[in-house]
């Protein structure tokens, strides 16, 4: 091999590092940039906590849900935020229900996994309805 193609080839494989570490930055900042953006308007456990309305418990008395109504101040309306409790699990809770520009919650059990708020139906304990992602 001659000098002049050894400085091609050190050149070349030092440019494929450059590419790739770049490559790897931008992936991971894309990434941290999505996540960011989902926790700061998307995620469910950032929910304001608002004030008690009325809980129901199901028929086999694994789960109970809680509804509050928030208010998030005088240019908004107000919402609904539905709590999910697991009896079972020492109280454990998540949120499963939020919605816009409602102040009362209608809560009724189908079954003892289904529960209907507000005209939306859950499969519980892994549906969920939230406003912002219809």
């Amino acid at each position: 091999m001659g000098e002049d193609t050894k400085c091609r080839f050190r050149k070349n494989k030092s440019y494929k590092k450059v590419c790739l570490i770049i490559f790897f930055v931008a992936i991971l900042t894309t990434g941290l940039i999505g996540y960011g953006i989902y926790w700061a308007f998307f995620d469910m456990e950032r929910l304001p906590t608002g004030r008690f309305l009325t809980e129901e418990i199901s028929p086999d008395g694994k789960y109970t849900i809680k509804a509050y109504v928030a208010n998030s101040g005088a240019t908004t309306s107000y919402s609904i935020r539905g709590e999910l409790v697991f009896n079972e699990r020492n109280n454990k809770t998540k949120n499963v229900y939020w919605n816009y520009r409602e102040n009362t919650a209608n809560i009724k059990w189908v079954d003892n996994d289904t529960v209907r708020i507000n005209g939306h139906e859950l499969n519980l304990p892994n549906d969920k309805f939230d406003f912002r992602n219809k």
